[in-house]
């Protein structure tokens, strides 16, 4: 039997490209997705045909409860969980503090920030009874420098931070390590509403030059949950060009 990822917001994007990556290191993958179901039944496919197991699971990050559900089915179909990628995310449209409404500010926090406590919650118990596992959380660029006009989201990936670092020392003595990323910008369809111009100018303040891809960020979870990693915890690494410093 091989090692089980499950990763949160797995149907596209990032969380796709990491599915993908897993998957060629010869793991076996749990697909979370919450409405993608057809992309995410799609990837199913795709990874099966690459010769390891994987499963689709669905369930709203920000509800405990199908959380809960989500972390006992992909255990069950799969085995133990050896890795946990807490990736689902959602953002608002650029917009001012001022503009945002009481629920805007509840969807991207019950998403972002939440939704990686209700994942993590049901899944914790069984790494440390086996005192064995890793887990890589995903921020942002914004959740460790804050971005204008994206008040929401800044505030709840820099709430992820905060969780990965604590976490890390909660549960080292158990031996696992907790991790994350904080991509810059990323061609993804979470940035598919900034126009060309914006693109460009978001390339040129990049030391590199570019935008960053799906699976550049990947390769950046895949390297944290694995063993050439083993004596990293409480770090966030940035994937964002050099655009952080």
């Amino acid at each position: 039997m091989g090692r089980h990822v499950l990763i949160t917001g797995a149907s596209r994007g990032i969380g796709a490209a990491t599915a993908r990556r897993f998957a060629r290191g010869g793991w076996d993958v749990s697909i979370h997705y919450h409405r993608s179901e057809e992309q995410a039944r799609a990837l199913a496919r795709e990874l099966a045909a690459l010769g390891v197991r994987a499963e689709t699971v669905r369930g709203d990050v920000s509800d405990p409860e199908e959380m809960a559900r989500v972390v006992e089915r992909a255990q069950r179909a799969l085995g133990p969980l050896d890795a946990l990628v807490c990736n689902a995310g959602i953002a608002l449209p650029i917009q001012l503090l001022t503009d945002t409404t009481g629920l805007q500010w509840r969807q991207v926090m019950g998403t972002d920030l939440d939704g990686v406590f209700h994942t993590l919650q049901p899944a914790i118990p069984g790494m440390v009874s086996r005192k064995a596992g890793a887990i890589v959380t995903v921020s942002s660029m914004w959740g460790v420098t804050g971005g204008s006009c994206e008040v929401p989201y800044s505030a709840a990936k820099a709430g992820v931070v905060g969780l990965t670092r604590a976490l890390a020392k909660e549960l080292g003595p158990s031996g696992i390590r907790v991790n994350c990323v904080a991509p810059g910008a990323i061609l993804t369809e979470m940035n598919g509403a900034l126009t060309e111009e914006d693109r460009e100018a978001l390339a040129r303040e990049t030391p590199l030059g570019r935008l960053g891809t799906p699976e550049e960020v990947a390769e950046a979870i895949f390297f944290l949950a694995g063993e050439g990693a083993r004596f990293i915890t409480g770090q966030v690494l940035s994937v964002d060009g050099g655009m952080v410093i």
